[in-house]
């Protein structure tokens, strides 16, 4: 499972002109769902979105996490995370979660977020949205959490 992190100051999702989706100063997540992801990976990557040390402390150092300051977590199913680009010029995309899978664990991450989190929002599994965002510094990460073997 794949967790694309932004620091931001703000972001939103929209879908065919409404809001679906918003937060102040937090983590706009884009989440790719792969072949063999299970609700282990979800509640590993979720653990790690809280915790990850992203934000500054007092010193101006990245010490604090999405849990200490208690910003928004925007979460938003990208399935195009997860396509395999180490050849060719076209993405390939059979490493990605059958759309049944993805939605699957998207809605489970969500679910899961939304208990140990307070401010939790997400796009829509599925749909033609909108992301607009402003990136704080910017900060931005790849986690990915592989599938056990």
């Amino acid at each position: 499972m794949i967790g694309l992190l932004q620091r931001v100051s703000e972001a939103r999702v929209t879908v065919t002109g409404e809001t679906v989706g918003a937060i102040g100063r937090g983590l706009l997540v884009l989440i790719g769902v792969e072949q063999g992801d299970t609700q282990a990976q979800a509640d590993r990557l979720l653990e790690r979105l809280l915790g990850y040390r992203v934000f500054p402390d007092a010193d101006g150092k990245m010490n604090l996490s999405l849990a200490d300051t208690g910003g928004g977590l925007l979460l938003v199913p990208q399935f195009t995370l997860a396509a395999d680009t180490r050849k060719g010029l076209r993405p390939s995309f059979t490493p990605a979660a059958t759309p049944e899978a993805g939605k699957h664990l998207f809605d489970y991450l969500v679910g899961q977020a939304r208990g140990r989190h307070s401010d939790v929002a997400c796009g829509r599994f599925g749909a033609d949205m909108q992301v607009s965002l402003t990136n704080d510094g910017p900060v931005t990460f790849w986690l990915q959490v592989p599938v056990s073997r």
